[in-house]
């Protein structure tokens, strides 16, 4: 027995030295960098923003990738836009900004990608201090600014948002997260020594409503909020992750608020939420506090059955990792593992499990990086510029951290905030893009997660909506069960790609796939060979 031990731990220590992740962001030709428009004034927006996205903006089946940016305080200079880059299918992207349609000068925060008209093309949401955006994919890379003609109006500092069918009628409504009450004329002196000016916290200004959209059809959303029980004005909300904590086949929202309660609002059936997360477990640490709560995600990581809740933390918090005991309680068991320790100096704002190694087990990836730079000399152990931290899972609960082992380019500090993955590269392991404040983004690709096998599915709903968000999939093979929900939002103003990817380790083929659509339908493909991508039309209704 002790032999086995050993052998099975040799393999597991050879494999995650296998696995690399590569800096290629000057070779696959992204030249972008984020400006926050600080300017010395140190106004709380310039230090959150923004987010990144992975998505097909041109319908050629490769991903393409979405860059949010902010901009200077007074207009000067050359425009500040967001950033939009075609994958050339060699490794390589071409910036196709100019004309697309994105090229907007906005204070932009975060990015939801979703079909909510249901046409076969992702549209673009974009959260801005100034007000949002929705824009309309209409073809080749181009987009179309609608939301005068759509009814959203939010200017309320959005940050992350979440496409979603709440009410499953086949059409994606939409959620998005405020933070606070705040303009140049309401900004505050804050300061960490009591002389010299620092970004004040959240706690310094009033909380603001989050928002529920609700898609009408033919372009058309009305603001559902209050009926919907979601409008809570004392929430500073950073985060959103979607997820079907019950089971009961209606997908419910958790919300990660900055210095207030989390929240987790079940669905109710009939268009409304009840928020539960006081007594589910999930609004406060373990010792009662409210914590500065920016990005999070929700999975399966145990294998249970249930979804559960990765949350990350201001520094000096830890990440929060709420276990699903599955009677409407979660237990926070990052105090009692690495994750916890490991994260205790961490400030982590884009979080998100994926398997990197494609092992079957799902891993966790930290985008971490301080909010001031005078932070260092109040508190010598807490870093401005932090690493990624990685977390590998080894099964039955327990992680080890693997920043170190997959490379110095993973473990380079950084002023990291949105993140993301996709599998830019079709290779069929998970690459990384995240963001720097007021800095470059990264690129990091994956090298040698794809030695195990791996599935990767991509749904096309017909009576459910077009990205099949809600869907729960299940990949049946000879070592077990997985499965996924397809899900926007999560991470931190960010979206990663709508395919799911299963590592199958070492089996080398499937039994079977299950797809569980919103519409109801159930629908099972039989023996698809592993190490493809697996792209599965809603039958009609059975």
């Amino acid at each position: 027995m002790r032999a086995r031990l050993f052998l099975l731990l040799a393999v597991s220590t050879v494999l995650l030295a296998q696995v690399r992740f590569t800096d290629v962001t000057q070779t696959a030709g992204i030249r972008f960098r984020h400006h926050n428009g600080g300017s010395g004034k140190k106004w709380l927006p310039e230090t959150l923003g923004s987010g990144c996205a992975f998505f097909d903006a041109d319908g050629d089946g490769w991903l393409d990738l979405l860059l949010i940016n902010s901009r200077p305080w007074k207009p000067r200079g050359a425009k500040v836009t967001q950033k939009l880059y075609r994958n050339q299918r060699n490794g390589t992207f071409a910036d196709i900004t100019a004309g697309s349609g994105l090229d907007v000068q906005l204070y932009g925060m975060g990015v939801a990608i979703g079909d909510y008209d249901h046409d076969g093309r992702d549209d673009v949401y974009i959260t801005a201090l100034e007000g949002d955006r929705l824009f309309h994919n209409e073809g080749g890379g181009k987009f179309r600014d609608v939301t005068a003609s759509s009814g959203i109006r939010n200017a309320d500092f959005g940050t992350s948002a979440a496409w979603l069918d709440y009410d499953r009628d086949g059409q994606l409504d939409l959620f998005v997260a405020n933070y606070v009450k705040w303009s140049p004329q309401t900004d505050l002196f804050c300061s960490l020594d009591g002389a010299v000016k620092s970004y004040c916290t959240p706690e310094s200004y009033p909380g603001v409503a989050s928002k529920l959209f609700r898609n009408l059809g033919g372009g058309k959303f009305v603001d559902v909020s209050q009926q919907a029980g979601i409008a809570d004005s004392s929430s500073k909300s950073l985060g959103v992750a979607l997820l079907d904590f019950d089971n009961d086949g209606w997908v419910d929202i958790f919300v990660a608020n900055d210095t207030q309660p989390n929240k987790l609002y079940r669905n109710n059936h009939n268009g409304s939420f009840r928020e539960v997360g006081l007594t589910a477990g999930v609004a406060f640490s373990e010792d009662g506090v409210a914590r500065g709560a920016m990005g999070t995600d929700a999975a399966d990581y145990d294998g249970s059955g249930r979804a559960h809740l990765l949350v990350g933390n201001f520094s000096n918090q830890m990440l929060a990792l709420y276990h699903n005991e599955g009677n409407g309680l979660f237990v926070d068991e990052a105090p009692r593992s690495t994750v916890g320790r490991a994260s205790l100096l961490s400030l982590t704002f884009g979080a998100f499990f994926f398997d990197y190694d494609l092992d079957g087990r799902l891993d966790i990836f930290c985008a971490n990086g301080h909010l001031d730079e005078e932070i260092e000399r109040v508190q010598p152990k807490v870093r401005f510029r932090q690493p990624p931290l990685l977390f590998r899972n080894l099964g039955k609960g327990k992680f080890e951290d693997a920043t170190q082992a997959v490379g110095p380019d993973f473990a380079r500090p950084q002023l990291a905030r949105g993140a993301a993955y996709g599998d830019f590269d079709q290779d069929g392991d998970l690459d990384i893009l995240l963001t720097n404040n007021n800095g470059p983004a990264v690129l990091l690709r994956n090298d040698g997660g794809n030695r195990n096998h791996w599935l990767r599915v991509r749904l096309k709903g017909v009576r459910s909506n077009q990205n099949g968000i809600g869907a729960v999939v299940r990949v049946i093979t000879p070592s077990g069960t997985l499965w996924r929900m397809v899900h926007s939002g999560s991470s931190y103003c960010s979206a990663s790609e709508l395919a799911l990817t299963f590592g199958l380790g070492q089996d080398p083929r499937v039994n079977a796939v299950e797809v569980v659509w919103p519409s109801g339908v159930t629908q099972r493909i039989l023996n698809p060979r592993a190490r493809q991508t697996l792209v599965i039309t809603e039958a009609p209704n059975q």
